[in-house]
């Protein structure tokens, strides 16, 4: 079904009050430190505390995350039939609580443990993790395409929740390599970060439940929705829009994540200070804070899909002044890293904002709601796996060396440049991939029109 010949369910004009779209918000909190934390430093964790080498650390990285292809949709379909049978899907949304056991599991790695097993301990807890995540994940952002809302109020929804992952992302992005010991970081201090920060993730969670269920009582109306399931996911695999949607956003998710894991090597091997890695995040989070209601602004007047293909230039760009490294100047390359951020906003708010348009302009306007995003929700997670895995595979092209906590070995020129050229070119190429994907997308006329 294309974009032209969709017949929308009615929406209503109404606005969503604050409270409860804050409510719903602060789930994002404890979701921001799971994306965040893991991708910033489990593979850095690996290849210079445990000691496993950058191949096999990126594959312990990357299988846990293949099978959320299979999983994520699943947990979709499960999310539709409760919310069929029950009316909500908040069970789904309690299973998820749990993440913060997993979150801890991951960085409690015993003391024995080196190399090979130490990788296999962390990919168990990575699998777990990524269950349970994708079981609060999956029914919270089916939230906005359940309600009866417009073009125009999904975006201020998103918005809502996107400043609030900010917060997470930034809030754990700069506490974490704290908590770890900074530059001399332990195994004792990895398990003492992940502890702390889970406290931290299971009381947003919490709060994100009942947010939700407040949300959906004082919305204008809820969406009818059957039985989506399988039925819901040829749908959406057959949906030409979705489609190049989620390819464009698999592109955006692998290059962030990339980005993400390569920022400790960056700092450490290029910038030669390892605690600008807190800088480094500072500059890629924080100016969401700032300017997404700026994007806000942007789509309201332009549409999400000119303001997505601009953030898609930006980030470009920005990671080509990375490549060029440390002759640019530290401000030079700070400022650049910012560039991201702001794009980095615009890429979290726009294609969320996005989905739930896709989901109300498919047969029965909202049916299959959590089968849509759990398919979604899948791309993501296979970005996060990609992306990591892509910068340990520069690595391993580049001989870098790994090591245990306290060891500091001379790397070959070339591993210097793998940092390099990983931080810089591959993402400047990826995105260029996610902006021409992303042009293919017809559907934001149509359903601005639509609201």
């Amino acid at each position: 079904m294309t974009g032209l010949d969709r017949r929308p369910a009615a929406v209503t004009d109404a606005t969503l009050p604050r409270g409860p779209l804050a409510g719903f918000a602060a789930g994002s909190l404890g979701m921001g430190v799971w994306v965040t934390v893991p991708g910033l430093l489990l593979l850095y964790f690996l290849t210079d505390v445990l000691a496993v080498g950058p191949w096999l650390a990126g594959l312990a990285l990357l299988l846990p995350k293949i099978a959320d292809v299979l999983l994520h949709p699943w947990v979709g379909h499960r999310a539709d039939v409760e919310q069929t049978r029950r009316g909500d899907r908040r069970r789904l949304l309690l299973l998820g609580c749990a993440l913060p056991v997993a979150f801890a599991g991951l960085f409690a790695v015993p003391g024995g443990l080196t190399g090979a097993p130490a990788a296999a301990w962390v990919a168990v807890f990575f699998i777990a993790g990524n269950l349970l995540f994708a079981a609060y994940q999956v029914p919270y952002l089916s939230t906005p395409a359940d309600l009866r809302i417009g073009y125009h109020e999904r975006t201020r929804l998103m918005a809502f929740r996107m400043v609030v992952l900010t917060l997470g992302i930034l809030v754990s992005g700069l506490l974490a390599p704290l908590l770890t010991g900074g530059d001399a970081a332990t195994r004792g201090g990895y398990q003492r970060m992940g502890v702390i920060l889970a406290v931290g993730m299971l009381a947003a969670m919490l709060v994100g439940v009942a947010g939700i269920a407040r949300l959906r009582g004082s919305a204008p109306g809820t969406a009818a929705t059957g039985h989506g399931g399988w039925r819901a996911l040829r749908t959406a695999l057959r949906d030409r829009q979705f489609r190049w949607l989620v390819a464009a956003y698999l592109a955006m998710s692998t290059t962030t994540h990339l980005v993400l894991a390569g920022v400790p090597y960056y700092a450490e091997y290029e910038l030669r200070a390892p605690a600008l890695t807190t800088v480094l995040v500072a500059a890629f989070v924080a100016p969401a804070l700032l300017v997404t209601p700026v994007w806000l602004v942007v789509a309201r007047r332009v549409g999400k899909q000119r303001a997505l293909l601009g953030a898609q230039a930006a980030f470009a760009i920005g990671s080509l002044v990375l490549a060029v490294g440390r002759p640019a100047g530290l401000p030079v390359l700070i400022g650049a890293v910012a560039v991201l951020g702001v794009a980095f906003a615009g890429m979290q708010l726009l294609p969320f904002s996005m989905l739930p348009d896709v989901i109300r302009a498919a047969a029965g306007g909202g049916t299959g709601a959590g089968t849509y995003t759990g398919v979604w929700t899948a791309t993501e997670a296979t970005g996060a796996a990609l992306g990591p895995y892509a910068y340990a595979l520069c690595l391993t092209v580049g001989g870098f060396v790994a090591s245990t906590a306290g060891e500091s070995p001379v790397q070959p020129d070339a591993a210097l440049a793998a940092v390099r050229y990983g931080f810089g070119l591959l993402p400047a190429a990826a995105m260029l991939a996610a902006l021409l994907l992303q042009r293919r997308y017809t559907l934001d006329a149509t359903a601005r029109a639509a609201s």
